[in-house]
């Protein structure tokens, strides 16, 4: 998430970003910083880590990192080389950051220069990065991902064996971390987390004295054999719940979304409303047009299905969903109640992200990440931290 365009509005003879935005994104760093001290609490003595992928899940890594940093987060993850060269810059000396999708081949010498911790996903990736240390001639740091049941990611359990029996690997490339993940945390009855520790505690038992991370968010609210030495949140710290059982003393939600009203209208009986003229009113009607669409990440399979929230009442979407608007249905408010230029609730207090994501038939990271850049972005709760 970044935020709006990069011009002075102002200095273009623009109205400000607040009033010129569709749509308004708050972003609540208390809550934040709050989840993840609450997180490594529960996780204690086990370090708790972040992570950030997805320029931290779309709520923008510049504004979440230093108060994460400032809670005293250490370890941070990310998926791709470009996110970790991002990121790169926003780190202390102490600080250590992971690349979960591994090295590319030909970006070894880029990650070896910036200090990334590769996280090895195959045997091959394995030999390729100790050829380079070797080549190197100085020891370089790996984190080695183990299959334990994913089938995803993560060097298979018996070929793991074989770089646990090689002392040249080993002394080429000291491992920071042993890694795996939990394919059904979400479903803390699943009788896979079982399977998947078993699996995961046995093959990295054989590499003694290596810490050893399997517990996503989710795997965090299983029992606390999961937690190991280190665990790595991401959903949780931005707010959504992570697991089948509500853990809201755990987690407050960090992200409030707001539309703006565009337009109201009033329909007789029998109006069409947007595209396709799917939504036709079955009494006088009316209507508030609003300044969000998928084209900024709210789901077209909203339409006619999802709702907006506004003085008590919610307020079913009213027709498709448009790539810069929707409509909704404000017939059942009072005259007046709300004008062109007001704000209604799409996500927040009364309409959780869980909410509109099961409304949507997906889930709370695919809405979250998916948030579009012409929100106004406002954050709250620094307390003083650079967001």
């Amino acid at each position: 998430m970044t935020d709006s365009f990069a011009i002075d509005p102002t200095a273009a003879g623009l109205p400000d970003a607040m009033t010129a935005a569709g749509g308004r994104l708050t972003i609540d760093l208390a809550a934040l910083r709050a989840n993840y001290a609450r997180l490594a609490a529960r996780a204690a003595p086990a370090e708790c880590a972040a992570v950030v992928k997805a320029d931290a899940y779309g709520l923008g890594i510049a504004r979440v990192v230093p108060v994460l940093r400032a809670a005293g987060c250490r370890s941070f993850f990310v998926a791709t080389v470009d996110e970790a060269l991002a990121l790169a810059g926003l780190l202390g000396g102490d600080d250590i950051l992971y690349v979960l999708n591994g090295v590319p081949a030909g970006a070894e010498a880029m990650l070896a220069a910036h200090g990334v911790i590769p996280v090895l996903n195959t045997l091959r990736e394995a030999r390729r990065w100790q050829a380079f240390a070797q080549d190197a001639g100085r020891p370089l740091p790996a984190a080695l991902q183990l299959d334990s049941g994913m089938s995803r990611l993560g060097v298979a359990c018996d070929e793991a064996e074989t770089l646990a029996e090689d002392p040249a690997f080993r002394a080429a490339v000291p491992l920071r971390l042993i890694i795996s993940h939990l394919a059904s945390a979400d479903a803390s009855a699943d009788s896979a987390n079982a399977d998947q520790y078993a699996r995961f505690a046995a093959t990295a038992a054989r590499f003694p004295g290596v810490p050893r991370s399997l517990a996503n968010s989710a795997g965090i609210f299983l029992d606390e054999r999961f937690r190991f030495d280190l665990v790595r949140p991401g959903i949780a710290l931005y707010g959504a719940q992570p697991a089948d059982v509500d853990h809201r003393d755990a987690v407050s939600p960090v992200v409030t979304l707001e539309a703006r009203v565009l337009q109201i209208r009033d329909v007789p009986v029998g109006a069409g409303v947007g595209y396709g003229l799917t939504f036709v009113a079955a009494r006088p009607s009316r209507l508030a047009t609003l300044g969000v669409g998928y084209a900024d990440g709210w789901p077209r399979r909203l339409g006619g299905i999802g709702a907006a929230w506004f003085g008590g009442r919610t307020l079913a979407i009213a027709g498709r969903v448009s790539m810069d608007s929707m409509t909704i249905d404000i017939t059942d408010l009072a005259d007046g109640a709300l004008g062109e230029g007001d704000w209604v609730e799409l996500i927040g207090p009364h309409r959780p992200i869980e909410m509109v994501a099961q409304e949507a038939d997906t889930i709370s990271y695919e809405l979250l990440t998916s948030l579009g850049r012409r929100y106004q972005v406002v954050a709250t709760g620094a307390d003083g931290v650079s967001a």
